[in-house]
């Protein structure tokens, strides 16, 4: 619905950026303020500042990186607001989770978490997860710092090592996660996810199995592109077909049976062989989560060395926009009755489709600038155009840069 478009300049180093369009008139009471955004940046990384944040104060460092636009979205969880679509998804998932997995005792296997802090540790969000200490993942332009040790958790993958450390063995995690990025329909540098976790032990992997005795969990031999080192094939493979079919049988449950399902593989820290799901939705393979057996590094620093486990994530921003056919990531930050109307459901299953609030056509403007010599990233630029201009602004596209000659 929109683009960004970039002038070429007159002289050396314009770079260009923004084709910026403006949401339905509806959504116009989303743009925050009117001070500049640079100054508000500059302010809070002040030699001794501090941030508020959530009740606790925060020392400002040369990481700070925080924008008062991300400030003022901490604590909203929308995954935990009655009838929003998140929520809706959340509790879908749930809901299927407590009836198909029920322990011993008929309580629900899985436990659920889904007001944890969004702040956490770099430890908790990097180094517990095996992420390595060159890995670009960690970059400060990738990511919302409050200072060199704290930050707005990146995935809800960073409370597994203290759930597991705490002795869970199957649960649910769901939060607001942060990372900074690009402009357009798809994008914001807020979202939720959901995170599962399970762990099996020798006898709960290969209950049922004839010989199932004689099977083994661990073993000392190489890595390979099927297994990790310490594991045995039989206990991958295991572990493997129940994570799938747990996967299968919940997409199976948000979007009907008779999906077309595949999977591939890829490359996940803290999973190994790792996979993404992906499904046929209207003719259309879509990507949906991430999923793989769990390194048992990770479960054997969190004190549970006997039991194997996999994990799984996945957004649900990306869920409820196929689902309820949402064309814009936006609209879930909205608070126009029209659109949370929308969703007010006597019963979380039951199908909804989006209906647009505007036909109002978009603006572009274009902008072109002039770019320091060093320390530029372009999710600088992002944040200070949504400090600025809110939600208003739909897409931003770099469309030319310029070096002059001398």
């Amino acid at each position: 619905m929109v683009a960004s478009a970039l002038r070429r300049g007159a002289h050396a180093y314009v770079y260009l950026v923004s084709k910026a369009s403006h949401i339905s008139r509806g959504h116009q009471h989303q743009a925050w303020g009117s001070r500049p955004a640079a100054a508000e940046c500059a302010a809070q990384r002040a030699p001794g500042s501090v941030v508020e944040l959530l009740g606790t104060s925060y020392p400002q460092d040369d990481y700070s990186n925080l924008t008062r636009k991300v400030l003022t979205r901490v604590g909203r969880n929308l995954h935990n607001q009655q009838h929003h679509p998140l929520w809706l998804i959340k509790e879908r998932v749930k809901e299927h989770f407590y009836k198909q997995y029920v322990g011993r005792f008929g309580t629900p296997l899985f436990s659920v978490y889904d007001s944890l802090s969004p702040v956490v540790t770099t430890w908790q969000n990097f180094d517990s997860l095996l992420i390595p200490a060159d890995h670009p993942s960690r970059k400060k332009g990738d990511n919302y710092y409050l200072n060199r040790t704290h930050m707005l958790r990146a995935h809800t993958s960073a409370h597994q090592w203290d759930l597991l450390h705490a002795g869970l063995d199957a649960f649910l995690v769901v939060g607001d996660v942060y990372r900074r990025d690009q402009i357009d329909s798809q994008h914001y540098p807020i979202f939720h996810q959901l995170e599962a976790v399970r762990l099996f032990s020798k006898h709960e992997l290969f209950a049922g199995i004839k010989d199932g005795d004689s099977l083994q969990l661990f073993e000392q031999s190489s890595r390979s592109a099927q297994k990790q080192e310490t594991h045995t094939m039989e206990a991958v493979k295991f572990v493997e077909f129940d994570l799938k079919q747990t996967l299968t049988r919940l997409v199976a449950h948000l979007f009907g049976d008779g999906l077309e399902i595949r999977w591939v593989d890829c490359y996940f820290p803290f999973t190994h062989p790792s996979f993404e799901m992906e499904i046929n939705f209207h003719g259309e393979w879509l990507e949906v989560l991430g999923c793989g057996v769990m390194e048992q590094q990770l479960v054997n620093s969190a004190g549970a060395q006997d039991r194997i486990g996999w994990a799984f994530g996945l957004g649900l921003e990306r869920l409820a926009m196929i689902l309820y056919d949402i064309p814009d990531i936006r609209l879930f930050w909205s608070e126009d009755e029209r659109f949370l109307k929308q969703f007010r459901v006597s019963n979380m299953n039951q199908k909804v489709k989006f209906q647009p609030l505007s036909k109002y056509p978009p603006m572009i403007n274009d902008i072109s600038f002039w770019l320091p010599s060093e320390n530029y990233a372009e999710n600088d630029f992002y944040d200070l155009v949504r400090t600025i201009g809110g939600d208003l602004v739909e897409k931003v596209d770099l469309i030319d840069k310029f070096e002059h000659p001398k």
